[in-house]
C-alpha cells in the first residue's frame, strides 16, 4: 500500500474523534469539517519526524486551528450567539448529514453550546479538551501558550461558568494589581487580543453622568465592545487603590478627573465603573500605586 494511502487510512481512524473535538470547539458541523480537513492537509505535508503520537499530534493541530478560528471570530463579533441561533444551526446541520450529525448535536446540546460561546477561546479549548476528552493539562498548556497550572485554571473557570456558579471575586490585592496592570499595558499598546483575554465575556462598563457629559458611553456590555473602547487608550491613566481595590485614575493639573473602579474575578475584569463626578471622587479613598 502506498504511503499516502496508509496515512489516509490511519487518519480515518481518528477522524470521528477529531470532528467531535472541533464541533464542540466551534459549534458548527461545517466549520468542524473544515478544521479536520485542514488537519489532514497539514498531516500530508508533515514529515515522519514531525509526528510521534499520531492521535495526540492531530488533536493538537485541530485544537490550534479551532483556537485561531475562535479568536478571529471573537475579534469580529460583538453579539454572542443566541440559544435560538444555536438550535437553528444544530437543526439545519443535522438535516444536512445523516445519523452521526443528529447524535453529535444531541450529545452536545444547544444549551451547552450557548454557554461555550460565552467562554474565552482559551477557556473553551481547555474545558473541551480536558473535561470532555480527557486531554492532560500538560498537553493543553502549549496549545494555549500557558503553563500547565494556568491551563488548569482556564478549565476551572470555564467549568464554573458551565455549571452556572458565580465568578469568585479576587480579594488579593497583588492579584488584582497583576490583572489591572496587564489591562493598562494592553490598553496603551492597543493589544486587542490581550484585552479580550483580560476581560470577562460579559464584562460591564458603567459611567456616571459626568463621564457621559464628557462624551463617554453610559454603559457597554461584552468584552468586544469594552476592548474597542480601551484599545490604544488610557495613556494618561495610572494604577491606584480605590477604596482598597486596585483600579486606575486619570489626573490632570494635579487633580483626579476620572477614577476607573474595577472588579476582578477569576483573573479577569468583570466590571468597570467610570467615576468623574467631583462629589463622588471626593468621597473615594484614592492611593496612587507605583508603576
Amino acid at each position: 500500500m502506498p504511503d499516502h494511502e496508509l496515512l489516509a487510512e490511519q487518519f480515518d481512524t481518528h477522524r470521528n474523534r477529531l470532528r467531535d473535538v472541533a464541533y464542540r470547539m466551534l459549534g458548527s458541523r461545517l466549520e468542524a469539517d473544515d478544521a479536520v480537513q485542514e488537519a489532514w492537509l497539514r498531516l500530508s505535508r508533515a514529515t515522519a519526524d514531525d509526528v510521534d503520537n499520531l492521535g495526540g499530534w492531530l488533536t493538537t493541530v485541530v485544537s490550534r486551528i479551532c483556537l485561531d478560528h475562535l479568536r478571529s471570530r471573537e475579534a469580529r463579533r460583538e453579539d454572542p450567539i443566541s440559544a435560538h441561533d444555536v438550535e437553528a444551526m444544530a437543526h439545519d446541520e443535522a438535516a444536512a448529514d445523516p445519523a452521526r450529525d443528529v447524535e453529535l448535536a444531541d450529545s452536545v446540546g444547544a444549551a451547552l453550546l450557548v454557554v461555550l460561546e460565552t467562554l474565552d477561546p482559551a477557556e473553551r479549548l481547555a474545558f473541551v479538551l480536558h473535561d470532555l476528552f480527557g486531554v492532560p493539562f500538560d498537553e493543553i498548556a502549549p496549545i494555549v501558550g500557558r503553563t500547565s497550572v494556568a491551563a488548569r485554571q482556564l478549565a476551572s473557570r470555564a467549568r464554573r461558568r458551565v455549571q452556572g456558579a458565580p465568578p469568585v471575586r479576587d480579594t488579593d490585592v497583588a492579584r488584582q494589581r497583576e490583572v489591572v496592570a496587564a489591562f493598562l499595558a494592553a490598553s496603551r499598546g492597543g493589544d486587542f487580543e490581550r484585552l479580550l483575554e483580560l476581560l470577562d465575556p460579559n464584562v460591564v462598563l458603567r459611567a456616571d453622568d459626568s463621564v457621559v457629559k464628557m462624551g463617554g458611553e453610559r454603559e457597554l456590555v461584552g468584552r468586544v465592545a469594552v476592548t474597542k473602547r480601551f484599545a490604544g487608550q488610557a495613556r494618561g491613566a495610572r494604577l491606584a487603590l480605590i477604596d482598597g481595590t486596585v483600579g486606575l485614575v486619570w489626573a490632570a493639573g494635579g487633580m483626579t478627573r476620572v477614577a476607573f473602579a474595577m472588579t476582578v474575578a477569576d483573573g479577569q475584569i468583570i466590571e468597570i465603573s467610570l467615576i468623574a463626578d467631583p462629589d463622588r471622587l471626593a468621597r473615594l479613598e484614592l492611593q496612587p500605586l507605583d508603576q
